[in-house]
């Protein structure tokens, strides 16, 4: 799709799908490349403008990320983040050393120079910091327009070269006007006109999906996910019933999310596709009884859907495309889209499924964050409910249930994380929080319930805040609205005695209990 770009280059940074999504945040497209990407590769996108990313490395020692200084002289403006802003000092001419003091967290930062970089940004803003080395003497050319307390050069430019150079990281909510600072580089600087929008996007992208498929056939697996599910309305959209859906129901969905997920695209939806709705819950309890390791549990759950999605496929004989709800961070997540270490080995991602006879795979949202995978939904007509569902792993309850998957554990998590998730919406704080579920821990207690003794399980409630899922703190709900929850699941939810809330960050853990 031909559109207006502003690329980013990876050095390694933390932060680089972040820095991706704000620039999109101002309907600029954007890809991440890594700093290996050759020049004349850079110049064959004709980029509006390049970001240099943040990076664990110093950018004087050998064999440190690096790029050549034809970079800086291609005549498109450059913005150096962090370890990007050092790298391209250093490049230029001037001298990058260890700092006397390390900067780490919120800092306050003094702007010196009027730039149209902080056009609209207080002379004194809070930004977040994060290095270990400095820049002591700016490049030949480059002026001074920033500083801290400990850092005599937060920010440096060279305007008629259109390069730019900040220390901190203006991507991360951390930096008050961080979004203004990217904005006006993106809109004002580079000049970009800001064409990126969903609307455009889904249209697009229906005209290129039924070019490409003409009269073929599709075949796609569908999760009840969201990135499942925009790509099989996307595809509906596109070529009607060419599509067929599958959909495995492993029994370790959440409470009446298969019938939800069948009302939307089965024979009474509004999606015009063939849907194949496969009950395949008792194979699936069988596989787990007695499996009590959380990776076996996660294979055995993969493998068996790789089993019957092949058994499906099989009886619909061969197809034409192959279609997969990937997106953007499966991309860069999995190494292909950037520099930063391999993060998961993301199944839609990396290789071709031998199981199916195809001739080609399509993944429409291949270039979408999630957030903009949301808008295409609704773009598409998704219900909201099902847009701006709660993020689900692959394996399902099964990783929510420490120990042994069985039905009876499977209908306690069901109905525990149902109620929570009810009390969490009726409390107007269901879009205010990152991610929230319930989970059944292993644990049995003694209890009293009636006059009676009771030995039953603990549930665990979890909600965390996060950016970029990388990290995660946890959010701070309202003691009522904790306490309501807790009488509730007690109450209702039979053979569970104690409700347990939990502020564990990540890391040490993780967002999910396995």
């Amino acid at each position: 799709m031909e559109q207006e770009k502003v690329i980013v280059i990876d050095f390694g940074g933390q932060y680089n799908q972040l820095v991706a999504r704000r620039v999109r945040e101002c309907q600029v497209y954007c890809e991440i490349y890594s700093y290996r990407t050759p020049l004349e590769t850079i110049r064959a996108m004709k980029p509006k403008g390049i970001i240099l990313t943040g990076g664990p490395n110093s950018c004087y020692e050998a064999g440190a990320p690096t790029c050549s200084r034809e970079l800086f002289e291609m005549g498109i403006p450059v913005l150096g983040l962090c370890y990007g802003a050092q790298l391209m000092n250093h490049v230029l001419g001037g001298c990058v050393e260890k700092a006397p003091v390390r900067e780490y967290g919120k800092t306050e930062v003094q702007i010196d120079a009027d730039t149209p970089l902080f056009d609209n940004v207080g002379r004194t803003t809070t930004c977040w910091m994060s290095h270990f080395d400095y820049i002591s003497q700016p490049a030949p050319g480059f002026t001074v327009t920033a500083h801290t307390a400990d850092c005599p050069v937060a920010a440096d430019e060279c305007r008629e070269k259109g390069l730019y150079a900040i220390q901190f990281h203006p991507e991360v909510l951390h930096t008050v006007e961080g979004s203004k600072m990217l904005f006006n580089f993106v809109r004002g600087i580079c000049g970009c006109s800001g064409t990126w929008r969903m609307d455009s996007f889904v249209e697009n992208a229906i005209t290129a999906i039924r070019d490409k498929v003409g009269s073929g056939k599709v075949l796609l697996a569908l999760s009840g996910g969201v990135d499942s599910s925009v790509a099989a309305g996307l595809l509906s959209r596109a070529v009607g019933n060419q599509l067929t859906c599958v959909f495995v129901d492993h029994g370790l969905l959440r409470k009446d999310e298969g019938d939800e997920v069948e009302a939307v695209f089965g024979s009474s939806g509004n999606f015009d596709l063939n849907f194949i709705r496969v009950n395949a819950r008792q194979r699936y309890y069988d596989k787990l009884a007695g499996v009590t390791e959380p990776e076996a549990k996660r294979k055995i759950i993969g493998e068996e859907f790789i089993r019957v999605f092949e058994e499906e496929a099989r009886k619909i004989g061969a197809v034409d495309f192959l279609a997969q709800g990937t997106i953007y961070p499966d991309v860069v997540e999995s190494g292909l889209g950037g520099e930063s270490a391999v993060i998961k080995s993301h199944h839609n991602v990396g290789g071709l499924p031998d199981y199916v006879d195809f001739k080609e795979i399509i993944e429409p949202l291949r270039n979408l964050f999630k957030d903009e995978v949301r808008k295409a939904g609704l773009e598409l007509g998704l219900p909201e409910k099902l847009v701006y569902r709660q993020p689900f792993p692959g394996p399902g309850l099964g990783i929510r249930i420490i120990g042994e998957v069985t039905a009876e554990k499977v209908r306690i998590v069901q109905e525990a994380d149902y109620i929570y998730r009810e009390e969490i919406a009726r409390a107007g704080l269901d879009r205010s929080i990152g991610q929230y579920f319930a989970a059944l821990t292993n644990m049995r207690s003694v209890g009293v319930m009636g006059d009676e003794r009771t030995y039953d399980y603990a549930v665990a409630l979890r909600a965390v805040n996060t950016i970029d899922f990388m990290t995660a703190e946890a959010a701070q709900i309202p003691y009522e609205v904790l306490q309501t929850v807790m009488s509730r699941i007690i109450n209702e939810v039979k053979g569970v005695n104690r409700v347990f809330y939990d502020l564990t960050s990540k890391p040490p853990g993780t967002i999910e209990f396995e």
